[in-house]
């Protein structure tokens, strides 16, 4: 696969990944009545919207994957392949460790959360792929 496709795969994944963020942050802000992501008690997205995980060291951790998906696609946009790894790496282990909580602790399956982690792991592939053509031979 060509550098060109895998960057340009890489920055239409994260502006889906900045969608969803955003889509979360809203929620959370606005506390809006209407919420197509709850679907019963085991799926939904309160605990993202307003739950144990919706706050990281008092941040809403949507804007965590907000400005994540961001670096990503500016990483893309710029050829950064090391920064594209290594914001790759760390979106991936924030989104295993939300949903580690969310499925083991909480419980509960949160779609777009899910949604946000096979974006992640996704481009973390890519990223993985790009960053080969770094150091060919390794």
């Amino acid at each position: 696969m060509k550098l060109e496709k895998i960057y340009f795969t890489v920055k239409i994944l994260s502006v889906i990944g900045i969608i969803l963020a955003l889509y979360l942050l809203f929620e959370q802000v606005t506390q809006s009545p209407f919420r197509p992501c709850n679907i019963n008690s085991l799926i939904n997205c309160n605990a993202a919207i307003s739950g144990p995980v919706a706050k990281t060291f008092g941040i809403p951790t949507p804007l965590y994957g907000l400005i994540g998906y961001t670096v990503i696609f500016f990483a893309a946009l710029t050829d950064r392949k090391r920064l594209l790894l290594a914001m790759s790496s760390f979106g991936l282990l924030f989104c295993l460790s939300i949903s580690y909580i969310e499925l083991f602790k909480l419980h509960v399956i949160c779609p777009v959360c899910i949604g946000c982690q096979i974006i992640m792991i996704s481009v973390f592939i890519l990223s993985i792929v790009v960053n080969r053509h770094l150091f060919p031979g390794k």
